[in-house]
């Protein structure tokens, strides 16, 4: 049930309105933007809602029960504050999202239609689109733990009890090639493979505070990211590697020393078990 004061259902059911659409997104990063399909800037509720930002969107879907209601939201990077680096580095990724319907004559008028997160985001060229996704998607996210072979920890975090910091280097871009394929001074004294799976997080330059999962760690301080970065990676900008962990129990005990953390089953009988006779 949605509140809707007097007003504003008087206005809704007049002969004349005057409505308007707004998004209101908090990313990842804290960040809170505001948009309008109206053609002045509105402001309501502590947030600026910026006239023509680019945004469309599809038409709003509602169902019963638990099925997941989505909705589709388009545009052109045609505001001042949507920038394609930071599309591309993901800070949109999963934020949160407000729809309002407002009555832009007077912003006190008005109710909050939907209230989900964005999906995925998909770009070309100067034109993205995004996929809103309702409260309901988080039912669909398993919840638990699994039985498997693997470590389900992250690496550093309280489960696995090691201290990320102590298997962290720092380094600076010696060279770069299409944002992904690096050389980094300052990792010479580490064995090739030691940084892979790890991570990277750059501490200076276009791509300060971004980070990237490490493909490849080769001889010489070579480093291959998973993706390229979505701002220009420039020779002398200073990064932190993580060392790499592939969640198997043999890496964990002689690589980190951590077995007694092991948060995987590794003597879990396979299929070669279930499959063998009672003379095998």
């Amino acid at each position: 049930m949605k509140a809707v004061s007097p007003e504003f259902a008087a206005h809704v059911a007049g002969g004349v309105t005057t409505l308007a659409w707004c998004w209101k997104l908090v990313r990842r990063d804290g960040a809170v933007l505001g948009f309008t399909e109206h053609d002045r800037d509105l402001a309501f509720g502590g947030t600026a809602y910026e006239a023509a930002g680019g945004f469309t969107a599809s038409a709003l879907e509602s169902t019963g029960g638990l099925n997941i209601d989505n909705l589709d939201v388009a545009g052109a990077l045609s505001s001042a504050r949507l920038d394609e680096g930071d599309l591309a580095a993901g800070l949109y990724d999963d934020a949160e999202v407000e729809i309002w319907r407002v009555n832009w004559a007077d912003a006190e008028q008005r109710v909050l239609m939907r209230k989900g997160n964005l999906g995925e985001v998909s770009r070309s060229g100067n034109a993205f689109s995004a996929e809103l996704r309702g409260l309901a998607h988080r039912l669909n996210q398993p919840v638990g733990r699994l039985y498997q072979y693997g470590c389900d920890a992250d690496f550093g975090d309280g489960r696995c009890g090691l201290d990320a910091g102590e298997w962290t280097a720092a380094g600076t871009v010696a060279g770069a090639s299409g944002n992904r394929d690096l050389i980094v001074e300052g990792l010479d004294g580490f064995a090739a493979g030691h940084f892979a799976r790890g991570r990277v997080v750059f501490t200076s330059g276009a791509n300060d505070g971004a980070a990237m999962e490490v493909k490849a760690h080769g001889e010489g301080g070579r480093i291959e990211l998973w993706r390229a970065m979505a701002r220009e990676v420039a020779i002398g900008d200073d990064l932190t590697v993580t060392a790499g962990c592939d969640k198997q129990f043999a890496t964990c005990r002689a690589k980190f020393a951590n077995g007694a953390n092991f948060r995987g089953f590794p003597h879990m009988p396979g299929n070669d078990f279930v499959v063998a006779g009672a003379g095998d």
